[in-house]
């Protein structure tokens, strides 16, 4: 796919260079020259330098053949002209980055297909972190109403050993949750389980579950919640 992303920031660069290692022909375009240098000579994509809600430099950069677009330009503003711009070229597909909540409803009128709240992701990944310590990563769904969890599988935990079917009988198994990936350590492919996989010993699975039944799940597991590392505090006697 051909895409266009506007904005060379850090999240712009970044996105530019992962595209770019799925092999997409990625084109960024910023007003700053050096962001752009940057662009080309260490990322190695395409770079134009000019304002990304120009029409002549949108032209330039290929618009109109554009498969994707990514706007992750500083403002809302910006980025909302950018999103009405692109469906008016006919890009089929426009990806916004968003800061302020209120332009969530002007994005989808301006045609775009997907609003990413980097706050919102951010706060979210950070309180599940507190919430859940023990939950390696925890991704939402169908505005909540779905969680995939990455957990780890310690060799004291209760399903260490067993298979996926013999885990899923268990009548304590939280109804409506499916183990869908296995990595059997952090070096290995993540594969779709089948009944007969064996959980070891320092793997990792992810499950899909309910919100509710997230703390369910962990105490199924046998790894301890809300469990959060605390220092020491030598006493006074100690010390003389």
């Amino acid at each position: 796919m051909y895409v266009l992303i506007g904005g060379a920031g850090m999240m712009g660069l970044r996105l530019a260079q992962n595209l770019l290692e799925m092999g997409h022909t990625v084109a960024i375009i910023d007003t700053d020259p050096l962001a752009c240098q940057f662009a080309r000579e260490k990322i190695g994509v395409m770079a134009f330098e000019g304002s990304a809600v120009s029409t002549l430099v949108l032209l330039e950069a290929g618009i109109r053949k554009a498969d994707a677009v990514a706007a992750t330009l500083s403002s809302d503003a910006l980025n909302l002209a950018m999103v009405t711009l692109s469906k008016h070229y006919g890009v089929p597909h426009i990806v916004v980055r968003m800061s302020e909540q209120d332009f969530f409803e002007p994005y989808r009128i301006a045609g775009a297909n997907h609003v990413i709240s980097t706050i919102d992701l951010a706060v979210t990944t950070m309180a599940n972190a507190i919430e859940y310590p023990e939950v390696e990563s925890m991704m939402h769904f169908e505005q909540g109403q779905v969680e995939v969890l990455k957990l780890p599988v310690p060799a004291n935990c209760y399903i260490t050993g067993r298979t996926v079917a013999h885990v899923a009988q268990d009548p304590s198994f939280p109804k409506g949750s499916l183990m869908i990936g296995y990595q059997c350590h952090s070096c290995a492919d993540l594969i779709i389980p089948n009944g007969s996989t064996v959980l070891e010993a320092g793997s990792t699975i992810l499950v899909v579950t309910k919100p509710d039944l997230v703390h369910k799940m962990i105490d199924f597991m046998g790894l301890c919640t809300n469990r959060l590392p605390t220092l020491e505090v030598a006493s006074s006697s100690a010390l003389t």
